[in-house]
């Protein structure tokens, strides 16, 4: 018997910092967090950039000399994660995590092979390698905080945040655990990587100045803005929620991922991949395309991507459904994104309206999309993620049941 999924706590660090109402604030008022970047011998870029972010006064600080940068944010989200859900009361050999990452703890390895030409090998640090894996991210999170239960570091590019969710929601669902930290985690702005996707004609341009640079969906998009952060979010078994009386979010009632089997980086221009994601998502959560009252799309405002993405979301019976990308504020955080617009999703439930996509002056797309803040009341919203060689991911929430878990505490 499938058991329910519940939403208990939500963390994030991003370039609005690592408060998730601070973060609400943001989204809901299509502030941005983007900023003008410069990274030793390239160009000026725009980015979303976490600073002031202290990790030892979240964790121990002896722990986070020994983490990469990715570590430490994902760690922290987790930190907070945990401490909004409260105790679950639950064995840690049944409590997991699944955390996304695709670039790994890049600035470790960037900074190992400047220490290599110029000091030589005896002076390379011994953690080079574990800290540079793409499971150095989960591996910082069940480290610091005690958790045995399983799993996973999903690497499926941008849609690996998205990915980790669904996994997670899987493992608690099918009673292979009763808890899981699950989301994404990414610290890749790294000149190596960013010149990467400068070379590959993805990251914007500064013509409209860094505030204006990520606009999704609007027709004079240009590119991705780079962003690094974490999104974690803890999943828990929806009646041992309920019988410690925790507060909950949402429910988790969908998940799906396909893939387009095509180029190396471009999606599938008519939107089947994604479509059929989305569809089924939809069909794991018993639902039609008409019960979903809000999208946060993966659209990262590049002119194929967004363009694709549209056409899968009327293909998925979603073209009327009202739909932001909320990557006009954020930025886009690769591996960390689905994560972290999972937790921009709950606002939704928790703060009652839609969320907006900022600088959307001329769509030109054929969606419904949200332009401002917008009260409403929601039921089911669907979250995307999609990644380079075509992976294509979606997650479907439910409203919490009437009456149950007072949102009045909700930052």
């Amino acid at each position: 018997m499938r058991r329910r999924v519940a939403v208990t706590g939500l963390g994030v660090v991003s370039a609005f910092g690592d408060d998730v109402g601070a973060f609400w604030d943001g989204l809901l008022a299509a502030r941005s967090a983007v900023s003008e970047v410069r990274l030793e011998g390239l160009p000026p870029v725009p980015a979303c950039v976490v600073s002031d972010l202290d990790g030892g006064a979240v964790l121990d600080r002896r722990e986070v000399r020994r983490m990469d940068r990715v570590g430490v944010f994902a760690a922290v989200a987790a930190a907070h994660a945990l401490a909004d859900a409260g105790d679950p009361r639950v064995d840690p050999w049944r409590f997991g995590a699944a955390i996304g990452n695709a670039h790994g703890g890049i600035a470790t390895l960037a900074e190992s092979h400047r220490t290599l030409l110029e000091r030589g090998v005896d002076r390379v640090s011994p953690f080079t390698v574990p800290l540079a894996l793409t499971n150095s991210a989960v591996a910082a999170v069940t480290r610091v905080h005690g958790l045995h239960g399983p799993t996973a570091a999903p690497a499926t590019a941008c849609a690996a945040g998205t990915d980790a969710i669904g996994w997670a929601y899987e493992r608690i669902r099918d009673g292979r655990a009763d808890a899981m930290v699950a989301g994404g985690a990414e610290a890749a702005l790294v000149a190596p990587i960013v010149a990467g996707y400068l070379r590959l004609g993805a990251v914007a341009s500064l013509a409209r100045g860094a505030a204006g640079a990520s606009r999704p969906f609007d027709a004079a998009r240009d590119g991705f803005v780079m962003a690094e952060g974490a999104g974690a979010l803890v999943l828990e078994d929806l009646d041992a929620a309920r019988a410690r009386g925790a507060r909950v979010y949402a429910e988790v009632v969908g998940y799906a991922q396909r893939c387009d089997a095509g180029h190396l980086t471009s999606p599938d221009e008519t939107g089947e991949g994604p479509a059929r994601a989305m569809e089924a998502a939809l069909a794991d959560a018993g639902i039609g395309p008409e019960a979903v009252g809000y999208v946060n799309a993966h659209a990262t405002s590049t002119p194929v991507g967004d363009g694709a993405e549209a056409l899968a979301l009327q293909r998925a019976g979603l073209g009327a459904t009202p739909v932001s990308s909320t990557k006009g504020q954020h930025g886009h955080s690769l591996a960390a994104a689905g994560a972290i617009e999972a937790v921009a999703t709950m606002a939704v439930f928790a703060r009652g309206a839609l969320l907006p996509g900022a600088n959307l002056e001329a769509p030109d797309v054929d969606l419904a999309l949200v332009r401002a803040a917008t009260p409403a009341t929601v039921e089911y919203a669907m979250s995307t993620g999609f990644g380079f060689g075509g992976h294509d991911a979606a997650l479907v929430f439910r409203t919490p049941d009437a009456g149950y878990a007072s949102l009045t505490a909700v930052p």
